[in-house]
């Protein structure tokens, strides 16, 4: 029978194994009881082209029918309309009078009054 004196790396691995165990029951039991909500989406807008007209809501300056009508009409270009939701409700029936179809976009974290823009990113025409 061979007698084995002092400890093998088997006990050094149980006794790392065992600290393990305790360091993590320990921190599980400081965890949060309830999971953090997810970071909220960044808000991506569509692709705009080159503006060819930009128009912003500005007092004393011409309403947004007035610069339409002063532009030059062309199929391929279109018009997006951008406002913060407060002013969503005004600009969206201000598009639907429109003599052109706009893209009405409401964009959260937009700051100052509305603006539009009048581009060549229709798709099929660039």
């Amino acid at each position: 029978m061979i007698a084995r004196a002092g400890s093998g790396w088997q006990t050094v691995l149980a006794d790392l194994s065992l600290i393990l165990f305790m360091v993590t029951a320990a921190a599980v039991s400081e965890a949060p009881t309830q999971p953090s909500p997810p970071p909220p989406a960044p808000v991506t807008l569509p692709a705009l082209g080159e503006p060819v007209a930009i128009w912003r809501a500005a007092p004393g300056g011409p309403r947004l029918t007035e610069w339409l009508a002063s532009q030059p009409a062309d199929p391929r270009q279109r018009l997006t309309l951008v406002a913060a939701p407060a002013d969503g409700p005004a600009l969206l029936a201000e598009a639907a009078a429109l003599p052109r179809p706009a893209r009405v976009l409401i964009e959260p974290g937009l700051s100052g009054p509305p603006y539009a823009a009048l581009t060549y990113d229709t798709g099929d025409n660039l």
